[in-house]
């Protein structure tokens, strides 16, 4: 059970896209499902492997080729190579290359001068300079309008000065994109996106936190005391930082909502081969009317959701998705995902808290899908409001 036999898979993947799968497929079985478990104890993966997916074209895919990239703006790829990674069980080791290519990215194709392009595309795309987003903050979670950390501009420079948290890509990354006030009066309209290189003075990197799942995934706090970041790391315009990161986030919420189906759909097919082999009572577990009574409802629910992430993707191809959509998907897609691995690692028995079997990974891999780029509880905010409900 994949992504090309649920839903309406066939209508949105073309046969490029498909010969891209069999590429992502067998890169992530050579490179990475080797390590992930020796990744998943260091707490990180090498900066290698960065350079490794740059080089076989699975960063940098909407990068112009004169900048080292593939030039083919089309979500659909990296859909795909998050997909693969669902099913291959490596989540973990490959959401800090989801995070360079499907979150950090777009800010640097959308909002970099000429000058900023000639610096950091090439590297960004051959995945030897990683990227990272720094929004969220200790004491504000998703809310992005109570962001504390300052910029202020001193001569050629903005002196900033702050902390943020669960960073993905926070030990590995050379460019920081932050998200600070550079008018702290102006509310949303004071926040800008400055992007901080790698051993610039006054910049530390705190611990690599030690999470509950998704282990291979640096997560990190970062620290700006007095940072001096020339002006000419401000992306875009001062003080539009609030609009860029809105426009953006449908794309990245539309990533995780992929992961999520992703992996719902690779746990199923796990859990029907495991019941057919396991016995017990003197008959294997699949014979069991409740075994298919389980499978039935999560394969429904797996198939009802997969045909509205696809046509999400759709109208994320086509410029249509709306960022209600988005967190729609979200919300569902990670509600989902939790419900039905839960349910898929209880036919497993005393094995699915086993973390040798990959239903046992993605059960604790999963939890965190329902809190990171926005909480479900911030989603559904989001579809209120567009219904012209909730708080305003």
């Amino acid at each position: 059970m994949t992504a090309q036999t649920l839903g309406g898979a066939a209508a949105l993947y073309e046969h490029e896209h498909e010969l891209f799968r069999e590429s992502a497929r067998a890169f992530l079985q050579r490179e990475v499902v080797p390590h992930h478990d020796a990744w998943e104890r260091a707490g990180i993966v090498p900066r290698e492997l960065f350079a490794k997916a740059g080089a076989a074209g699975f960063i940098g895919m909407a990068v112009p080729e004169a900048f080292g990239g593939v030039g083919v703006d089309d979500p659909r790829f990296w859909a795909i190579f998050v997909e693969e990674a669902g099913r291959a069980g490596v989540i973990g080791s490959t959401n800090g290359i989801g995070l360079h290519e499907t979150t950090a990215m777009p800010y640097f194709l959308e909002y970099c001068s000429s000058e900023q392009r000639e610096r950091w595309l090439p590297g960004i795309a051959s995945g030897e300079l990683i990227a990272a987003l720094a929004m969220t903050e200790p004491g504000t979670g998703s809310d992005l309008q109570g962001i504390q950390t300052r910029a202020v501009r001193d001569g050629d420079a903005y002196v900033l000065n702050g902390s943020k948290t669960f960073i993905t890509n926070g030990i590995n990354a050379d460019l920081v994109i932050v998200a600070a006030k550079t008018d702290a009066g102006a509310g949303s309209r004071g926040l800008s996106l400055l992007v901080v290189e790698r051993d610039t003075p006054g910049f530390g990197r705190g611990r690599n936190l030690e999470k509950i799942g998704q282990h291979a995934q640096d997560t990190a706090e970062l620290f700006f005391d007095d940072v001096r970041v020339p002006a000419g790391n401000l992306l875009g315009e001062e003080g539009m930082g609030f609009g860029y990161l809105v426009s953006n986030l449908p794309q990245e919420r539309m990533s995780m909502a992929v992961s999520c189906i992703a992996t719902v759909e690779a746990a199923i097919e796990w859990t029907v081969g495991y019941v057919k082999e396991r016995t017990a009572f003197g008959r294997t577990i699949a014979t069991f009317q409740n075994t298919a009574f389980v499978l039935a409802e999560c394969r429904t629910e797996a198939a009802v959701t997969r045909s509205f992430v696809d046509d999400c993707m759709r109208r994320l191809v086509d410029r249509t998705l709306t960022p209600e959509d988005a967190a729609m998907a979200k919300l569902w897609t990670s509600e989902v995902q939790g419900r039905v691995i839960d349910r898929c690692l209880q036919l497993f028995g005393g094995y699915g808290y086993m973390t040798e079997y990959a239903i046992a990974r993605a059960f604790v891999d999963a939890r965190v899908s329902r809190i990171y780029g926005g909480s479900n509880e911030v989603m559904k905010e989001i579809i209120g409001r567009s219904m012209g409900l909730g708080s305003r």
